[in-house]
């Protein structure tokens, strides 16, 4: 069936208007900081990013909820869209800087090199793109150099990225008795419910979100961070994002309790909100009773304990204790996606950690967390799905066919038909996922210079792609433009869980009639 644009438009609309809201708050954190040159170009993002939503809401207006379809084409261009007007604070305020038309009383910085960036269109949608998607790879060099305008507008759209912009516009625009609201909320990989209305959902976990942010950045002060950098970390800690204040990241500080500190923030962002919900509620035995959030503990430390006598052995590190604590760090930062440095991986060109180290956080970013967390990746219980499920094809080869099977995960026991289909998603999103992996590795090893190790552009495209942010020193604002494009494509399609970006891909197929443009040719060439 065609895809219902109309309603398409005018949920992508409403959708740009909730993030614009966003921009106005961003105007009161630029003044209070003293930066009145950034005010006017958060004003122009604002009113651009609102005129557009509210002329598409207008234009669109009475259309029909959403079906399954919609939702999907709406939430792939929704996050494609606002990751390209997310740019325009960025564009705008390094513009700003280097014309420099306001006076003195402003405060407009001069120009350095780490924001100068920003001036080029593309670097400006990679990091909107990045922060959105709670990814983390950045184009600012020296994040210091960055003015605290552009640190909060960094830090603020990681985190409304790690719960989903869909979820924001549910909280601020929702339609009473809407049946289209969880059709959306599902279109952004999210199926998790706290109560049997979608709207208190998705307030209650802004609630969580909030409290566990503001629990964040008192655990940051209270271990010595400086009050702007916690308020930053702890927003994009909690949202397992990884953006950071300084180029350096958590190893900035050269600090082993802000580190240590910072591991149970990853691991609270790792955890699906409605298991929060009952811990909040005095239920700890979710802890380790629900499949998940076991296994979160369980993945994190089998392989920060792989991951440290791998360094060990290495050589890499001083003495057992920091090294056990960089390899806990870094092993919780790439399967959490949160994304967050305490030492370098590699040096681009120049080797650092070995293949064996490295890949193994390439498992980790593989995997990601829990579902129903601000963690991208696979999700764990899609791995666990996939393994459970390969187990059970294989021992019904040796069962009569008139045996009744179950598959059982966790507390759910699926009969054969809910198994088969639980299987086939997850078999169909994981083979989707490595293609588009193998795409960009591909695209980046034929445009990058030679030297580079294989295993770093594996890193750099997995990293992308799972939404952590972590870099083996290959992402740079030096990158040739085409891989710049592969790895915005690739955090797009990974914060997506791939299926929207193959539904909007036919969908426009089908409106360009393609299919039949391709039929015709075949049968011309026959």
């Amino acid at each position: 069936m065609v895809v219902n644009t109309h309603t398409v438009g005018r949920d992508v609309g409403r959708i740009v208007q909730a993030v614009s809201l966003m921009m106005v708050l961003s105007i009161l954190v630029a003044a209070v900081n003293g930066e009145f040159f950034a005010i006017p170009s958060f004003v122009i993002s604002a009113v651009v990013m609102a005129g557009l939503g509210s002329g598409l809401v207008w234009r669109y207006r009475g259309s029909d909820p959403p079906e399954k379809r919609e939702a999907m084409v709406t939430a792939a261009s929704a996050w494609a869209l606002v990751g390209i007007l997310g740019s325009l604070p960025f564009l705008l305020i390094a513009w700003t800087i280097q014309v420099d038309p306001f006076p003195t009383w402003t405060n407009t910085p001069p120009m350095d090199a780490t924001t100068a960036v920003f001036l080029h269109p593309l670097d400006a949608i990679f990091e909107s793109m990045s922060g959105f998607t709670g990814t983390g790879l950045t184009m600012a060099a020296v994040e210091e150099k960055l003015p605290r305008s552009l640190h909060w507008w960094r830090s603020f759209i990681e985190w409304v990225g790690g719960v989903g912009v869909i979820v924001l516009t549910v909280a601020i625009l929702h339609r009473g008795g809407s049946s289209g609201s969880y059709t959306l909320y599902e279109s952004e990989a999210r199926s998790e419910k706290i109560h049997p209305s979608i709207v208190t959902t998705v307030q209650e976990i802004w609630k969580i979100f909030v409290g566990l942010t503001l629990g964040s950045i008192m655990l940051f002060l209270l271990v010595g961070m400086p009050l702007w950098d916690a308020i930053n970390h702890g927003m994009t800690g909690i949202a397992t994002g990884g953006f950071s204040v300084h180029a350096a990241s958590i190893g900035h500080y050269d600090s082993p309790l802000i580190e240590y500190a910072t591991v149970p923030i990853m691991t609270a962002g790792s955890i699906a909100f409605p298991i929060h919900y009952l811990i909040f509620k005095g239920e700890l035995r979710n802890f380790y009773t629900d499949l998940q959030t076991r296994w979160v503990f369980i993945w994190f430390t089998v392989g920060s304990l792989a991951l440290t006598a791998i360094l060990y052995f290495n050589g890499q590190y001083a003495t057992l204790e920091e090294t056990f604590r960089i390899a806990l760090f870094q092993f919780v930062s790439a399967t959490s996606n949160a994304g967050f440095g305490s030492a370098a991986i590699g040096g681009g060109t120049e080797q650092v950690w070995s293949a064996g180290a490295t890949l193994l956080a390439c498992a980790g970013m593989l995997t990601g967390a829990a579902a129903g967390s601000t963690v991208s990746g696979l999700k764990l219980i899609r791995m666990i799905t996939l393994i459970k499920g390969t187990v059970w094809q294989i021992q019904s080869v040796f069962r009569p066919d008139s045996a009744i099977r179950y598959l059982q995960i966790g507390d759910r026991r699926l009969g054969e038909d809910q198994a088969q289909r639980e299987y086939s998603e997850a078999t169909v999103v994981f083979i989707l996922w490595f293609t588009f992996l193998v795409i960009g590795v591909t695209v980046l090893l034929r445009v990058l210079s030679p030297g580079y190790p294989l295993e770093y552009v594996i890193f750099d495209v997995m990293s992308a792609q799972s939404n952590v942010g972590l870099s083996s020193g290959i992402t740079s604002p030096g990158m040739p433009d085409i891989a710049k494009g592969m790895l915005i494509v690739n955090m797009w399609v990974g914060r997506l869980e791939i299926i929207p970006v193959a539904v909007l891909v036919n969908s426009i197929l089908q409106r360009l009639n393609l299919y039949r443009w391709t039929l015709c040719c075949a049968l011309i060439r026959r």
